[in-house]
C-alpha cells in the first residue's frame, strides 16, 4: 500500500505538519525521518531519538484505535521547548495501563510518560489531541 502523508514544513519557523490517512502505518518511517531532519535543522539534534520514539506510540496510537487519519504537528516553543500533537478524531481517551509481561503492545503511553517532561490529552469538538514536551 501506498503511503498517504503530505508533508509540509515552512522554512521561516520552527514547525512541521504531517497528515496521515487512516491505517497508513507505513506512513511512520517517512514521520519520524522528517521529523528527525526538523530537528537537526532547528538545533535540537539530541532530541530526535526521543521525539521519534514518543512521536511514533502517539501517531500509531491515533492510527490504529481512533479508526481515522492523525495529524501531527511539531513546533519549537519560545522557551526553546519542542511540543508535539497528535490530532486524530476518535473519543476514547488514551491512558497508559500495565501490559502483560509477554504482550507484544500496550506500553507506549508508558514510554510517553516516563520519557516526555509533560503530556496529556486535550478533547476537541472533533475529537481529541495527545502531546508531550521536551526541553530543548
Amino acid at each position: 500500500m501506498e503511503s498517504q502523508q503530505k508533508f509540509d514544513t515552512p522554512r521561516t519557523e520552527c514547525a512541521l505538519h504531517c497528515v496521515l490517512a487512516p491505517a497508513d502505518l507505513a506512513a511512520l518511517a517517512p514521520l519520524r525521518a522528517r521529523l528527525r531532519a526538523a530537528l537537526t535543522d532547528w538545533g535540537l539534534a539530541a532530541l530526535a531519538d526521543t521525539a521519534e520514539l514518543l512521536a511514533s506510540e502517539l501517531v500509531t496510537n491515533a492510527l490504529q484505535h481512533a479508526g481515522t487519519g492523525a495529524r501531527l504537528d511539531a513546533v519549537v516553543t519560545a522557551e526553546r521547548r519542542l511540543l508535539v500533537e497528535v490530532r486524530d478524531e476518535g473519543t476514547g481517551l488514551p491512558r497508559p495501563r500495565p501490559a502483560d509481561a509477554d504482550a507484544t503492545n500496550g506500553r507506549g503511553l508508558l514510554l510517553v510518560e516516563a520519557l516526555a517532561d509533560r503530556w496529556g490529552v486535550r478533547l476537541r469538538a472533533d475529537g481529541k489531541v495527545t502531546w508531550f514536551e521536551l526541553q530543548g
